[in-house]
């Protein structure tokens, strides 16, 4: 497995796939971070075309297990951060 694409790699690829510099690529994935961020900070949901749906999700009030000491203690209801998979990523990777 290769290594992940760093946050410099991608504005690189980012400013020459537009055909810009890297000034105004980098300006551009801080915009859509920053949008993403907000719109599923909110409750919202973003999607992605051809890449994914970015959501929060609330998970509820459960029972876990500390590995270490296989001690059980309830955990608070909380929420997290989930990305469904577009078909078509899908697809361009097993095809």
């Amino acid at each position: 497995m290769s290594k992940p694409m760093t946050k410099t790699q991608l504005v690189a690829a980012l400013a020459e796939e537009m055909g810009t510099d890297k000034k105004a690529a980098g300006a551009a994935l801080d915009a859509i971070s920053a949008l993403i961020t907000r719109e599923v900070s909110g409750g919202g949901a973003v999607t992605l075309p051809n890449i994914g749906k970015i959501y929060c999700r609330e998970r509820p009030e459960r029972m876990v297990r500390n590995p270490a000491t296989g001690e059980q203690f309830k955990k608070d209801a909380d929420k997290v951060v989930k990305m469904t998979i577009a078909k078509a990523l899908k697809d361009s990777v097993n095809g």
